[in-house]
């Protein structure tokens, strides 16, 4: 077999070799790139600088955003049945597909005769929360939304922003229906 054989059957001599173009010291140094960035930032300066009114910012908390559309995932609520009952039947779903674990669940027999379950504590940590919307899509009776369209959550302390049944249940759907399908 020759040398200038590869293992495909194309010789050596037939591929073309290009050279790197060096860099010159100023590119090594980056300092048109960062000039760019300093025009840039200098030019936004001195416009904003002029007429302070054109500047694009919102006095939050004052002013509160007003293009979120419905897709957006806000704060999760329960739902409640036609009869103002829970919706939510303890089946562990959300908090199994939760990738973050924040879904914390603890059973109890229902007392109005139906075969089912129900939560006797249902606790969701927002600050483990990744607002994935995965408990949403896992839940089989529609009892957890993320559609409060509530953006915003402050506290002091980390018991804060742990929310319990009773906060999930007084959450109010922004953008549609109240209660949930299931029976």
């Amino acid at each position: 077999m020759n040398m200038n054989t590869c293992v495909s059957g194309i010789t050596s001599h037939s591929v073309k070799t290009t050279a790197r173009p060096r860099n010159s010291l100023m590119d090594k140094l980056y300092l048109p790139a960062i000039t760019g960035g300093v025009k840039v930032t200098f030019k936004h300066f001195f416009t904003n600088l002029k007429d302070i009114n054109a500047m694009d910012t919102m006095q939050y908390p004052q002013e509160q955003p007003t293009d979120i559309s419905s897709r957006y995932r806000g704060l999760h609520r329960l739902t409640h049945r036609e009869d103002n009952s829970i919706a939510c039947v303890a089946c562990f779903m959300c908090s199994t597909a939760c990738p973050s674990n924040c879904i914390f669940i603890e059973a109890t027999e229902r007392l109005d005769n139906i075969d089912e379950k129900m939560p006797q504590s249902f606790f969701i940590d927002t600050l483990e929360c990744i607002f994935c919307g995965y408990c949403v899509e896992a839940c089989p009776c529609d009892a957890i939304r993320m559609d409060t369209g509530i953006f915003s959550l402050t506290g002091n302390k980390r018991e804060d922003f742990v929310m319990d049944k009773d906060t999930l249940l007084s959450h109010k759907g922004a953008y549609g229906e109240e209660s949930s399908c299931a029976k």
